[in-house]
């Protein structure tokens, strides 16, 4: 009973109906993917041995990476909302696992950079892997027409939503 309401209380946050029976069943996909995102995602967490904050800071920082931008425990701090001896417990947790490296500042002796070693960045691409996998096999099987609306459609909900609460971004 208790997974039956876990699986199904998404269906119910909206407090209006669609106006017809096909926008109703395109509100409860999008609800469903997000549910099967959410899912898959804690799946991978769990099998990486990670907690969620763990898994949260080496995905932020594989993605710092990508874009180059150094990052270090003060920008962790801000983004994962945690106290800096929080933080501190889970740079030392990934580092130990070896999915971290701290690298010390080239100008500023007191400060550090943390990276993502081979090891991190393969336990979050395997994370996405198998979601982004049946995502690109499923949208490749659609035709042409069928891809454009639904690329119309959710561009026009995420926009939507982010004029409603725009995100904030972090500079370090």
């Amino acid at each position: 009973m208790p997974l039956t309401v876990v699986r199904r209380e998404s269906e119910h946050l909206y407090g209006r109906s669609p106006k017809t029976e096909a926008g109703l069943r395109a509100v409860e996909a999008l609800l469903a993917l997000q549910r099967a995102e959410a899912i898959e995602l804690e799946a991978a967490r769990r099998k990486a041995h990670l907690t969620r904050s763990e898994f949260q800071a080496l995905r932020y920082l594989l993605q710092a990476q990508r874009d180059q931008r150094p990052m270090g425990p003060k920008d962790l701090v801000i983004m994962l909302d945690l106290s800096p001896a929080a933080v501190t417990k889970v740079v030392d947790r990934l580092v130990e696992l070896g999915d971290l490296t701290r690298t010390a500042h080239p100008r500023d002796r007191r400060a550090i950079y943390l990276t993502p070693t081979e090891a991190g960045e393969a336990k979050i691409s395997a994370a996405y892997a198998h979601f982004h996998e049946t995502l690109v096999n499923v949208v490749d099987a659609l035709d042409e027409h069928t891809n454009n609306a639904l690329h119309d459609g959710l561009l026009a909900v995420v926009t939507e939503l982010d004029q409603t609460h725009p995100v904030e971004l972090v500079t370090g």
